[in-house]
C-alpha cells in the first residue's frame, strides 16, 4: 500500500478515487498471486483489523504533497538579428504547418496574420489574409479581422479598398456597411459617408439601416436631407413602424403639419393593417399638440375599426383621456362603450346566450336610441334555439315578447307592435309546442287597442292550434269581463270537448253558472261530472258538488253526495272528510259516529289495521271538541295499541325467515282469535319439528 501511495504522489494522481483504484487494483494482484502460491487449502488466517489504519484524507495529503512541481519553459531573450530570424522563421514554419495540415480552419489563418502584424510585417500579413479569403472568402469575422487590422494601424486607403471589396462580395452584410460609414464619419469625410449610405439604401435594407441614415443627417446638421431620406424610407417600406418613425422625426424638428400628414397618410394607406398602438400614438400626438377634439375622434374612430378583442388598450387610454378632457356625457358614452363591448364579446362565444342579450338590451334602452335598441333585439331574436324543445325556447321567446311591448308602450307605434306578434306567432313551432303566454299577450294588446273581433280571433286561433288550459281561461275571463255569459258558456263547452279528463274545466263551468244564479244547471254539471268514467283527480270534482250544496244550504242533498262518494270509494280520508261534514257543518255528532262506525267496520272487515286507527283517532279528536265525557271514556277503550310483531319471509338461501313489524291490537277484538293464531302457530311449530327429526 505504500508503494501504490508512492507511486500515486510522484505521477501526480490527485484524486482519492484513482488512487482507491490503484489500490485496490495492486491488493487485488498481490492477494491472486499469493493465493495461486499456496494452493487450494489457502486461507487467511488473520482476519482482524491491521492498528495502522489510514484514512482517505490522509492519502490524499500525501498525494499532494509528493507531486512534482510542473517544469516551465525558460525565458529566452533575442539579443541580435540572427536569433530574432531565426526565431521568425521557425514560427513561420510552426504557422505553414498548422494551415498545411488544417487549411479550412479560418482561426489558424487569423492567428498566421495577426502574428505577422504584430512584427510589422504588414505585407506579409495582407498576403495572408488574402491566402485565406481564397479559401473562404465569404466568412465575416475574417473580413472583420482582415478591416480590423487595417484600421488599428491607420491604413485608411487600405481599409477603404477592403470595405469596397466586401460590400460588393456580401451587399447584405449590414455591419460592413454600417463600419465603412462610420469610418468616413470619423474621418470627417460626410460626402463619402453619404455616398455609402446612397450605395447601401440601393439594396433596400432593413427598417435600421434607413434609420441610421436619417440619425447621420441628423448629426452632420442636415435636416432637409435627413427628411427626404426618411420620406424614401416610408416610399421603400411602407409599415406602421415607419410613418411612426416619420411622425417622430417631423415632431422632434417642430414640423408638426407634416407629422400629421403622416398620420393620415399610413390611415389611409395601411388602414386594416394598423394596430391600437398606432392610433394612441396618434391621439397622443394630438394632445400634445392642445387639439382635444381631433385626439377624441381619433380614439372613436380607432375603436369603430379595429376588432373587439385587440383594442383593450385603446379603450384603457380612451377611458384616460376622457376622464382627464371629457365632461359627463362623454364619460358615460366611454362607459356605455365598454358595457357594449363586454356583451359583444360574450355573445360573439355564445349567440344563444339569451342572459346577455336581456342585458344588452337593456343596456340599449337605458340609453334611448330607438335605431339601437331596435337593431339589438334584431339581432337577439335572430339567434333561434337548434332545438325543438320547449325548455330551450323558454327565455328565447321573452325577447319577442319585451320586444312587441317596448314598441307598443315605449315608441308607441301600434302597427309594429302588431307585426312583432304575427312574427313571433310564426316563429314558435305550435305542432310540437306553444305558449299560452303569448297567445293571451297578443290578445290582450288588441284589447288594450279596442280590436275586441282581432282578439277574439286571436284567441280562436290558439284554441285550434294550443288547446292549453290557460287559453281558455283567459279567453273566458275576457268575455266576462265584457259581460258575454253566453260566450263564456260556449268556451267552456269547447273546454270540455278538449279536456274531458280535466277537473279544473268542469269546476270552471260550475263556477260560472253558480255566479249567475243558475244552480240547476250547475247542478247537473257536477252530476255529470261525477258520472265520468275517468278523471285525472275526481276528488276535486266531489269537493266542488258538495260546496255546491253546502253553498245553497241543501245539507240533504250535499249528503247523498256524500253517500254517492263512499259507495264509490272507501279511502279512509273520505270517511274522515264525511265525518267532518256531519259533525261541523250539520252539527250532527250522530251522523258522524255512523259515518265513522261504518268505516271502522268496513276496514276491520278488510283487516287494514292502519286504516282502522286512523279512524279511531279522528273520531276520539272529535268527540274530544263535540262530544260529551261518556263518549269521550268509550273511544278511548277502543283506541288500539301499537305493538311489535314478527312475521316469517322467505329467505335467501330458501330457508324461512323472520322480519319485524309495527301492528295494532284492538281491544274490542274476540281474544278467542288471538288464541287460536297462538294454537295455529304452536301446530306449525310442531311440524317442522318432526319433519327434521325425520
Amino acid at each position: 500500500s505504500y508503494f501504490v501511495l508512492t507511486v500515486c504522489g510522484r505521477s501526480g494522481v490527485g484524486s482519492w478515487a484513482d488512487c482507491r483504484f490503484i489500490y485496490r487494483s495492486a491488493t487485488a494482484a498481490s492477494a491472486s498471486a499469493i493465493m495461486s502460491s499456496m494452493g487450494k487449502n489457502a486461507q487467511v488466517r488473520n482476519k482482524s483489523a491491521n492498528p495502522n489504519q489510514i484514512t482517505a484524507e490522509q492519502l490524499l495529503r500525501e498525494a499532494v504533497d509528493r507531486q512534482a512541481a510542473e517544469a516551465v519553459a525558460p525565458k529566452q531573450r533575442i539579443v541580435d538579428e540572427d536569433e530574432l530570424m531565426m526565431y521568425k522563421v521557425r514560427k513561420r514554419k510552426e504557422f505553414e504547418d498548422v494551415i498545411r495540415r488544417q487549411r479550412q480552419n479560418i482561426g489558424s489563418w487569423v492567428k498566421y496574420a495577426t502574428w505577422e502584424a504584430s512584427q510589422q510585417e504588414f505585407r506579409r500579413a495582407r498576403s495572408i489574409f488574402e491566402r485565406a479569403l481564397h479559401v473562404e472568402y465569404q466568412n465575416v469575422s475574417l473580413w472583420l479581422k482582415y478591416v480590423e487590422m487595417e484600421m488599428k494601424n491607420k491604413f485608411v486607403n487600405h481599409a477603404r479598398n477592403l470595405f469596397d471589396r466586401v460590400v460588393q462580395l456580401l451587399p447584405r452584410q449590414d455591419q460592413f456597411w454600417y463600419k465603412y460609414a462610420y469610418m468616413e464619419e470619423l474621418l470627417g469625410n460626410y460626402a463619402g459617408s453619404r455616398t455609402i449610405y446612397e450605395r447601401w439604401m440601393e439594396w433596400e435594407p432593413d427598417d435600421n439601416a434607413w434609420l441610421q441614415y436619417g440619425k447621420f443627417e441628423e448629426r452632420v446638421g442636415e435636416i432637409d436631407k435627413g427628411r427626404k431620406v426618411m420620406e424614401r424610407y416610408v416610399s421603400c417600406r411602407p409599415t406602421q413602424q415607419a410613418f411612426l418613425r416619420l411622425t417622430k422625426f417631423e415632431e422632434k424638428h417642430n414640423n408638426v403639419a407634416r407629422a400629421r400628414s403622416g398620420f393620415e397618410k399610413a390611415v389611409e394607406l395601411l388602414g386594416s393593417e394598423l394596430d391600437e398602438k398606432f392610433y394612441i400614438k396618434f391621439a397622443q400626438f394630438e394632445q400634445r399638440q392642445k387639439e382635444m377634439e381631433r385626439a377624441q375622434a381619433i380614439f372613436k374612430l380607432a375603436l369603430d375599426v379595429l376588432p373587439k378583442g385587440a383594442s383593450d388598450e385603446l379603450y384603457r387610454a380612451y377611458v384616460s383621456f376622457e376622464k382627464q378632457h371629457g365632461d359627463r356625457d362623454a364619460i358615460e358614452e366611454v362607459v356605455l362603450n365598454k358595457r357594449r363591448f363586454i356583451y359583444e364579446e360574450a355573445i360573439a362565444k355564445n349567440p344563444r346566450n339569451y342572459d346577455v342579450w336581456f342585458d344588452y338590451v337593456r343596456l340599449e334602452e337605458s340609453c334611448g336610441d330607438v335605431a339601437k335598441i331596435r337593431e339589438a333585439y334584431e339581432r337577439a331574436i335572430a339567434n333561434k334555439p337548434p332545438v325543438m324543445q320547449k325548455r330551450y325556447w323558454r327565455r328565447y321567446i321573452y325577447l319577442w315578447i319585451y320586444y312587441a311591448l317596448f314598441e307598443e308602450l315605449q315608441t308607441g307605434d301600434v302597427e309594429k307592435a302588431r307585426a312583432v306578434y304575427d312574427a313571433m306567432i310564426k316563429v314558435v313551432p305550435h305542432k310540437q309546442f306553444s305558449f299560452a303566454k303569448v297567445w293571451k299577450l297578443y290578445a290582450e294588446f288588441e284589447v288594450r287597442q279596442l280590436e275586441l273581433e282581432r282578439a277574439r280571433k286571436i284567441f280562436g286561433r290558439a284554441i285550434a292550434e294550443c288547446q292549453k288550459e290557460r287559453i281558455f281561461l283567459d279567453y273566458a275571463d275576457l268575455e266576462m269581463r265584457l259581460g258575454n255569459i253566453d260566450r263564456c258558456r260556449t268556451i267552456y263547452g269547447k273546454f270540455l270537448e278538449v279536456h274531458p279528463h280535466n277537473p279544473k274545466a268542469w269546476n270552471v263551468y260550475v263556477d260560472l253558472e253558480d255566479s249567475v244564479g243558475e244552480v240547476e244547471r250547475a247542478r247537473a254539471l257536477c252530476g255529470l261530472a261525477v258520472q265520468q268514467e275517468r278523471l285525472d283527480m275526481p276528488e276535486l270534482v266531489w269537493k266542488r258538488y258538495i260546496d255546491l250544496e253546502v253553498g245553497q244550504d241543501e245539507l240533504d242533498n250535499a249528503r247523498k253526495v256524500w253517500q254517492s262518494l263512499l259507495g264509490k270509494s272507501h279511502h279512509v280520508r273520505v270517511y274522515i272528510a264525511y265525518s267532518d261534514f256531519e259533525a261541523v257543518t250539520c252539527q250532527s255528532m250522530t251522523g258522524c259516529r255512523e259515518a265513522l262506525e261504518n268505516g271502522q267496520k268496513h276496514f276491520k272487515e278488510e283487516n287494514r289495521n292502519e286504516e282502522r286507527s286512523m279512524i279511531l283517532e279522528h273520531w276520539l279528536k272529535l268527540e274530544q271538541q263535540h262530544g260529551d265525557e261518556k263518549s269521550v271514556e268509550a273511544i278511548q277503550k277502543r283506541q288500539p295499541k301499537r305493538v311489535k310483531k314478527r312475521r316469517s319471509i322467505p329467505g335467501e338461501d330458501g330457508q324461512e325467515a323472520f322480519e319485524e313489524y309495527m301492528d295494532y291490537v284492538f281491544p274490542e277484538d274476540k281474544p278467542e282469535a288471538a288464541n287460536l293464531k297462538i294454537l295455529e302457530m304452536a301446530h306449525a311449530w310442531k311440524k317442522r319439528k318432526l319433519n327434521t327429526s325425520a
